[in-house]
């Protein structure tokens, strides 16, 4: 008689499966809100779209304002050469309208003023202490190394008395800080041409003398406008 054999069951295995520990996911945390975060968030986008908006409509508000377009030498007047009209932003910078240019037609540089500068009230006065009393306008016509090169108006210059060869003088300082109020063109020969310079009215006469013979010589000094 045969006898049928079942097969042996393994006490180890576990018939459960699924649902065996090793089968089970661990706990999934729940998502942490932060609202304060968000809030910080959406504050941040609304101030950056606010201040591009203020910046575009600041944009478009434009002035009016004055330019100088030449140097402008301490107590020299302005002149209509010397001023523009241009359009810039409105910074709350109190320059001066184009409408007012002729109240800086009738003033004076109160320091020497660069070629770009935008005007403000402070670069102007009513009088000028280089053209008020005691002062005086001299022409001087100016030969090959009588001058240094590139002369130009609102330069500070010595005044020198540069004696002729046979003299036995020696040369001397007539003006130590004359203004150069216009500059002419070159001469023929190089020379730096016709200049014109305030000095003392008492230094004068003797400018003009040795102007008249050839016997001056100027020399600029830097950083003295």
């Amino acid at each position: 008689m045969r006898t049928s054999e079942k097969p042996a069951v393994n006490p180890a295995v576990n018939t459960a499966g699924l649902s065996g520990p090793a089968s089970r996911k661990l706990p999934v945390p729940p998502r942490e809100r932060k609202p304060a975060l968000a809030a910080l968030a959406v504050l941040l986008i609304l101030g950056g779209a606010l201040a591009t908006t203020l910046l575009v409509m600041r944009s478009g508000d434009r002035i009016s304002a004055i330019r100088i377009t030449e140097q402008v030498g301490a107590g020299q007047p302005f002149t209509e050469q010397s001023i523009e009209e241009v359009q810039i932003a409105d910074t709350g910078i109190d320059y001066v309208s184009w409408s007012e240019r002729q109240k800086v037609l009738d003033s004076f540089a109160a320091v020497t003023i660069l070629p770009g500068t935008l005007f403000i009230d402070d670069m102007g006065v009513t009088a000028s202490q280089e053209l008020g009393p005691g002062k005086a306008k001299v022409g001087l016509a100016l030969k090959p190394g009588q001058a240094p090169a590139g002369l130009v108006k609102g330069d500070r210059v010595q005044i020198v008395h540069v004696p002729g060869r046979s003299s036995q003088t020696e040369s001397r300082v007539l003006a130590q800080s004359a203004l150069v109020v216009s500059v002419g063109a070159p001469g023929r020969t190089g020379g730096s041409g016709q200049i014109t310079v305030i000095v003392d009215s008492t230094a004068s006469p003797e400018i003009v003398r040795y102007a008249s013979s050839g016997e001056i010589a100027v020399a600029v000094l830097p950083g003295a406008r």
